[in-house]
């Protein structure tokens, strides 16, 4: 595998433009006024209807209906990717490029079995990019295999997969902007979305009533979000959540830096003068506003994942600090599939290759992640981080992959913090509350990504596991969803399914409890099997005591 393949797998490359011819009598779907009647293509055995819009929405404005379409509007061809925030460069990172970028970008694009009809009534896949909440586009993930194996063990499946704002444009925090009522568009526009799906998908012969929402890293996370109890009751619209590499977490930013970021951006763009800052934002020409942007930091700057951009709290579509919510169990009690990579940190740990010793890796996360916490805290991350390669990510490869001298103890640290902590914080409650799996990607250590440096199971490994991408065979993951998509259970096929699990995958418990071997893992050689979820467990038991205890005490909006 080439190293630009590999990290393409992480970021959700997986594009490649149809080729596809459409049929004289291509499909065509009337969803009536105003949101129009398309014409899709068929692609072997499956029709594709690319591009639709299902809102519409000015900068910094909430989703509304799409402007009245008129006619029958070819749907061939994916819509312009909403706006992107450059990245900070990295050669061992090739991102995905977009022939179109515009504001005006919630579209979404609809995979189906080309025999469904409007009384087909399919379950129904809603999949939700990642790209740290400010990179991102619909096409980014070739969805057409997995509907194709829904097709082939008689599971058929509809996925749709919308655009949603990113960046300022989709979470610009800040006093104004809550008082507005226009914060966390971003998640609005997924709301949003999963509103046209309830309303049109019977159109494509998809069922209103079976819909899994699913998305990897940004996307999961997005996922999760929408779990939460808030004013939106968006968990209304979907009856199952798939998240790939994220769950809720411990907002990374307060409120008072969140107004910061908004107080700055109106700087920036010269608009502190003006009595409505945030009306004067909404009037400055995209360039200028795009470039301001831009200088924020990313997740591929040396600041990693202390995220800028990414869902507040708002007392709306997010009532409370995300880890509170979970805490409180303040979450729709449905069926869940959760999982992570066992290296989810290396990817984010490449921009700190300057950091060379104990005190310098002490300083870094104190500044960036733990501003707040005492000498002692500090002392007990040292510990249960120490200054020894073997104990660092890549996890179980000994002294090896020492891309500098501490990258392996940040990448443990930021992938426990921001990942996998997360995710069996999420468990400890859900386990309790609905029936939940999980599972763990640990392949990919034996191959080697930065001259003979390995990533590991880095974060976005498991895409073809998924979606059987790069001709990938191996069925069990891919197999799983298409189950819980249609039974909201892994292990149990639809009744008019041909294949059987390979293998039966318990629901999550702790390590402590019956039954301790739950977690679905995946390595090098082809292996699956179960094991226990007890890795690490002091570690991430203390950073999900710590970010719960931040939680608690930082003003909530």
């Amino acid at each position: 595998m080439l190293l630009s393949d590999i990290l393409q797998i992480s970021l959700s490359i997986f594009w490649n433009p149809h080729v596809d011819i459409p049929l004289a009598k291509a499909p065509v779907v009337s969803l009536g006024s105003p949101y129009g009647s398309f014409r899709g293509f068929n692609a072997g055995n499956l029709t594709k209807f690319l591009g639709m819009p299902f809102a519409h929405a000015e900068r910094f404005e909430v989703p509304k209906a799409p402007r009245l379409l008129s006619g029958v509007l070819n749907a061939t061809d994916f819509g312009p990717a909403c706006p992107q925030q450059a990245t900070t460069p990295n050669p061992a990172v090739v991102l995905q490029t977009y022939p179109v970028i515009s504001e005006d970008c919630l579209t979404l694009d609809v995979f189906k079995p080309a025999m469904a009809s409007s009384k087909s009534k399919l379950p129904v896949f809603v999949w939700f990019y990642g790209g740290g909440w400010q990179i991102g586009n619909s096409r980014d993930t070739d969805v057409s295999p997995l509907v194709e194996r829904s097709i082939e063990v008689h599971e058929p499946i509809i996925i749709v997969v919308p655009n949603y704002r990113l960046n300022a444009f989709g979470f610009l925090g800040g006093r104004e902007v809550n008082k507005a009522g226009v914060s966390n568009l971003g998640l609005r526009d997924q709301i949003s979305a999963l509103a046209w799906v309830k309303r049109h998908i019977s159109a494509f012969g998809g069922d209103s009533g079976r819909v899994v929402i699913g998305g990897q890293s940004a996307g999961a996370v997005s996922a999760s979000m929408l779990l939460l109890h808030n004013k939106q009751d968006s968990s209304a619209l979907f009856r199952g959540a798939f998240m790939q590499s994220g769950v809720q977490f411990k907002s990374p930013s307060t409120f008072a830096e969140e107004q910061s970021t908004f107080n700055n951006l109106v700087v920036a763009n010269h608009c502190d003068t003006s009595r409505d800052t945030l009306g004067c934002l909404r009037h400055v020409p995209f360039n200028s506003l795009m470039a301001t942007i831009d200088k924020t930091p990313d997740f591929l700057s040396y600041r990693s994942v202390a995220l800028v951009w990414h869902p507040h709290v708002d007392g709306d579509v997010l009532m409370e600090d995300a880890m509170v919510s979970v805490s409180k169990r303040h979450y729709a009690k449905m069926p869940i599939m959760t999982g992570s990579c066992d290296d989810e940190g290396t990817l984010f740990a490449l921009a700190q290759r300057n950091i060379t010793n104990n005190v310098e890796f002490l300083q870094y996360i104190q500044s960036n992640y733990l501003p707040a916490v005492s000498l002692s805290v500090m002392e007990e991350v040292r510990a249960l981080y120490p200054d020894n390669p073997s104990q660092g990510s890549p996890f179980n490869t000994g002294f090896s992959n020492q891309l500098t001298p501490e990258f392996k103890r940040l990448a443990a640290f930021q992938g426990d913090m921001l990942l996998t902590g997360p995710r069996r914080f999420f468990l400890e409650h859900a386990s309790a509350t609905q029936n939940a799996w999980s599972w763990l990607d640990m392949r990919g250590k034996k191959v080697a990504a930065l001259g003979n440096v390995s990533l590991g199971a880095f974060h976005g490994i498991d895409f073809p596991l998924w979606f059987l991408l790069n001709n990938t065979t191996e069925t069990i993951a891919a197999d799983a969803l298409l189950n819980f998509i249609n039974t909201l259970n892994p292990n149990h096929p639809a009744k008019s399914s041909t294949t059987k699990p390979a293998i039966f995958w318990p629901m999550w418990r702790k390590p402590s409890s019956a039954g301790k071997s739950s977690l679905l893992t995946f390595s090098d050689f082809g292996v699956v099997n179960i094991t226990a979820d007890d890795f690490r467990v002091g570690a991430i038991g203390f950073m999900n005591d710590l970010l719960m205890g931040e939680a608690v005490r930082e003003v909530q909006y």
